[in-house]
């Protein structure tokens, strides 16, 4: 390695061979370097005046630039002045001076493998934070990619992003235009300028420092900024507040390098192939406010910690070098102050967190078990505010550790995280041992004031607070995982603001405020604690969705059995003061009745079934749920927690004997969410459910007393019937079931096999617009021989055709068929069939009522079908035949059917083409002494007023006749 002698000596030499070779290049060169910007310094002119003789310029030279940079600026000025021979005369003196093999454009690089590997090394294992002594996970195997955003968020989407759950949630963090990822945060923006600081932001837990560490390793791997960086150096903010001495850039480059052989110096001579990671900005304890004569162009000249970085910020040294800062959004305008005079451009980005894809990567990866990971990521995605929450990287991890910890201790989730509240409690407890080096008092006074914070905004309706209402509630906010700092513009200044991570946790929070005890409590807090509880329930019944997690918590802290459990967690006690006030409001809650209840009022009554859920006191649940006999929730969707809590609940309800759920939808595995890939399909191994699975275990219990189930339009599919068929062969209690959904050829055959069970109770079954075929009818038709209880069976709006009709005509022939009514309404049916309906009629024992409206019958399958009516045994009452094209042609087969029919007293034929003489000829049939029929539906489209004496006739000898005349003249 050379001296600073020596350097000094060859620049001495170069500058007396410039005076020899060419009268004026001395002068040019002098001239020439006033203008010179190396390291973004130039030498004032006034010194270069003085400075008469070639020594005293050398001296300058390395007095404003130091040895080594003196040489290179010197080579700089000397090609900018055409002296080529002289520069390249000084670049090989410079290069012997260094020795073999050390150039600049050889040992750097060769350098470059060794330190590869050893970031490599340093890098590619991360311990976790519960890790056992010598346990490190891989982190390509752990990490997971984030959502990057290169934009300013206003207030109100950062408050959306608060308040938002579910897939509302994802759809606000997954949907920015501008999200990048880290090999995106170097390229040209929109005006074409390439960014020299990226300023990389996030709250804690985030993923600032894991991304930092993965860009290192990444790097390190060939896979990132090959052509960019020959360089990337690691800087810890947390480790550099412990540095007394002081230090240069070339000993922090040290610091990231294997050993103290590393060509420092040579790597720092190209510093645009540098890129420098500053992780966590925000924890730097030193002031920037630094004088200008303080800062350094020398990267290896000694200064104190914050001067050499303010240096690198401000750009005053290595300024064509590249920077990636990390830190919280509440430093970021300190961080702007530090950055403002370095003149170059730079870019803002935000880490979201992870989408909901990642979320589900990241529990396969941070559990290495397939089964597990299945397990733990079903059970969360099935409760959405877990899942939100999962959005949080540091939430996630501590999620899927307090999960594993359950299950390799043979416990069984649905037990021990059975509710949201469960797992909240278990989040907090983890946290709090994960600060044991706190002291308990310590602990306490951060719970207290986070209660104190929470309880203030939720009263208050607020989400975003001040840094004087934190410090007000003894917060300190750089100590709480809990609160994120957000920045928003306001006019020409900047606007600090924090929340908690998410409602839900301020939410979380309310609720302990209302339930720890402290140490002493007069009369006058637990008034105070019961008004503001009393508030609480008010404003849920009022406004259905205003501080509806705080009570849906406060019923979860108050469940008895948990109690001692959760004393234990978070070492304080709970109070069971609100308790009897709590239970008195959801037992006072009006019960449903029949469609009256929508929109936020059928919302309420599932919250309060969510209550209900959390308490998971079986006396407090029945209780509640007793007064209910019939229930109807109308267009709601339905998460899978809702689900959850809805089965549970009826599973408690003893006396309900009718359930609706008319234009509701169920989150259908089958069909996965947007932006999501089906993964779980891929494990055949694992146990698929239908949407309605929950329910229909609810519904099998042995107290249950249902009678009716309405699913009308509820996007059911044919999975669904699998657990439809189920609860068919189970239940003792259940007799009608509707469904108007696309269960299709497969749901019906497996509703058939639940049908033909011999405990199968069912006698109404309502299989309207399900698409259902003629495939399907054989199915059907087998239920009809041998169901012991069927009397009714709805299948209008199917395509069944003329072929599928005849499969039932089958089934209905069948001497143990009970069927007593059949809807077959805008089924395809035309007259071919009608000739097996008729001998329906003939045969059959039980039929009475039939309804074949909106077929294509005509004159042909009318006459077909009266000759079934008109034999002997034909039981049929109630016969609908509107809009089938009747004409006054099949009228007169009508008519004898009207006077020889033992049997039938209804008749429809609205909507047909049967004109004055179809009218005529079935008054003939009405007037017969042997005519039983007591209604008769017709319309004014096709006979003129004048008919009306003719149905006046028949009125005069029926007496009892209702004739009812659809339509307006």
């Amino acid at each position: 390695m050379t001296t600073d002698k020596n350097m000094k000596e060859i620049l001495l030499d170069t500058l007396d061979n410039l005076s020899a070779e060419k009268e004026g290049d001395l002068e040019r060169f002098k001239f020439s370097l006033a203008n010179a910007n190396y390291e973004k310094k130039t030498i004032p002119k006034g010194q270069l005046q003085e400075a008469d003789d070639r020594l005293k310029l050398v001296d300058l030279l390395c007095k404003y630039y130091k040895e080594q940079g003196a040489v290179n600026v010197a080579i700089s000025v000397l090609e900018k002045i055409n002296c080529r021979d002289s520069a390249d005369k000084l670049k090989e003196a410079r290069q012997k001076a260094l020795g073999p093999q050390q150039t600049p454009e050889t040992s750097a690089n060769a350098y470059r493998v060794k330190y590869r590997e050893h970031i490599r090394n340093k890098y590619s294992a991360i311990k976790d934070m519960n890790a056992r002594l010598g346990e490190n996970v891989k982190l390509n195997s752990r990490y997971t990619k984030l959502i990057i955003v290169k934009e300013h968020r206003h207030k109100k989407q950062r408050e959306n992003e608060i308040v938002a759950s579910g897939r509302r949630h994802e759809e606000i963090i997954s949907n920015y235009a501008s999200s990048i990822t880290i090999g995106h945060l170097f390229e040209l923006d929109e005006d074409g300028q390439l960014p020299q600081i990226v300023m990389l932001l996030g709250p804690a837990g985030i993923g600032k420092t894991l991304t930092a560490i993965k860009i290192m390793l990444d790097w390190a791997n060939g896979e990132l900024y090959q052509s960019r960086f020959d360089y990337v150096f690691y800087i810890n903010c947390r480790e550099l507040n412990f540095v007394s001495e002081q230090g240069s850039i070339e000993d922090l480059i040290f610091k990231n390098c294997a050993d103290q052989n590393a060509p420092t110096k040579e790597i720092l001579m190209n510093p645009e192939k540098l890129l420098f990671i500053i992780d966590g900005f925000d924890e730097l304890r030193f002031s920037f406010n630094q004088s200008e004569s303080n800062f350094s162009s020398d990267p290896c000249e000694k200064q104190p910690v914050e001067i050499v970085l303010s240096s690198l910020f401000r750009k005053k040294v290595l300024h064509k070098s590249y920077l990636i800062i990390t830190t919280r959004p509440t430093a970021l305008e300190k961080l702007k102050q530090c950055l403002e005079d370095g003149h170059c451009a730079e870019r803002y980005a935000e880490i979201l967190g992870f989408s909901e894809n990642a979320r589900e990567e990241y529990f396969h990866k941070f559990f290495r078990n397939e089964e597990q990971a299945i397990k733990a990521y079903n059970f969360v995605e099935d409760r959405e505010m877990l899942f939100t929450m999962c959005f949080i990287p540091i939430v996630c991890w501590i999620i899927c550790t307090v999960l594993k910890q359950q299950m390799e201790a043979g416990e069984d989730l649905a037990q021990t995280s059975r509710t949201v509240t469960d797992v909240y409690v278990l989040y907090l407890s983890s946290l709090m041992k994960g600060h044991s080096s706190n002291s308990k008092q310590q602990i306490r006074m951060n719970l207290k004031g986070l209660c104190s914070l929470a309880a203030d905004g939720v009263r208050r309706q607020k989400i975003l607070f001040e840094e004087d209402e934190i410090k007000q509630h003894g917060l300190h906010t750089a100590d709480s995982l809990f609160l994120n700092e957000n920045m928003f513009q306001k006019d020409l200044d900047c606007e600090h603001v924090y929340s908690f991570i998410h409602l839900s946790f301020q939410e979380f929070f309310a609720a302990l405020s209302c339930v720890l005890q402290k140490e002493e409590t007069t009369v006058e807090d637990s008034e105070t604690i019961l008004k503001n509880v009393k508030m609480l329930l008010k404003r849920d019944t009022n406004n259905g969705n205003s501080s509806t997690l705080t009570v849906r918590f406060l019923f979860g802290l108050l469940n008895d059995e948990r109690k001692e459990e959760r004393e234990k967690m978070l070492s304080c006690k709970i109070s069971p003061l609100i308790k009897e006030t709590l239970v008195k409001w959801v037992e006072e809650k009006p019960t449903v009745s029949l469609f009256s209840y929508v929109g936020k009022k059928m919302t309420s009554y599932l919250e309060a079934f969510h209550c209900l859920y959390e308490i998971q006191e079986k006396k407090i649940v029945q209780s509640a749920m007793n007064r209910y006999t019939r229930l109807i929730l109308t267009e709601h969707n339905f998460t899978k927690m809702d689900e959850i809590v809805l089965s549970f609940c009826i599973k408690h309800c003893c006396k309900l004997e009718s359930l609706c759920l008319r234009q509701c939808s169920f989150q259908d595995e089958d069909m996965p969410r947007p932006c999501k890939q089906p993964r779980r399909a891929q494990y055949q191994h694992e146990p698929h459910h239908s949407p309605i699975y929950q329910l229909c275990q609810a519904l099998m219990a042995p107290n249950s007393i249902l009678k009716t189930l309405n699913l009308w339009s509820c996007r059911l599919t044919a999975a669904g019937c699998g657990d439809l068929a189920d609860v068919l062969r189970t239940s003792h209690s259940l007799t009608d079931l509707y469904l108007y959904n696309s269960v299709e050829e497969a749901g019906v055959q497996l509703l058939c096999g639940g049908l033909k069970h011999p405990n199968c109770k069912l006698q109404t079954l309502e299989l309207d617009s399900c698409r259902v075929t003629a495939a399907a009818c054989g199915d059907l038709a087998a239920v009809l021989t041998t169901s012991r209880s069927l009397t009714e069976l709805i299948l209008g709006g199917n395509e069944l055709g003329d072929s599928g009709v005849r499969l039932l005509c089958e089934g209905l022939k069948h001497p143990n068929c009970k069927l007593q009514r059949l809807n077959l309404e805008s089924c395809r049916v035309t007259a071919a069939a009608c000739g097996d309906l008729a001998a329906v009629l003939r045969t059959s024992r039980s039929l009475t009522e039939l309804h074949l409206g909106y077929n294509e019958l005509g004159e042909a399958g009318v006459r077909l079908l009266c000759e079934g009516l008109k034999h002997p045994n034909c039981k049929l009452q109630n016969l609908h035949l509107k809009w089938c094209r009747v004409t006054a042609a099949a009228c007169g087969d009508l008519a004898a059917v009207l006077r020889t029919s033992r049997s039938l007293t209804e008749l429809h034929l609205g909507y047909n083409e049967l004109g004055e003489a179809g009218v005529r000829l079935l008054c003939e049939g009405l007037k017969h002494p042997n005519c039983k029929l007591q209604n008769l539906h017709l319309d004014k489209m096709y006979f003129r007023e004048e008919m009306w004496a003719e149905l006046d006739a028949v009125k005069d000898t029926k007496p009892d006749l209702v004739i009812q005349i659809q339509g307006s003249w």
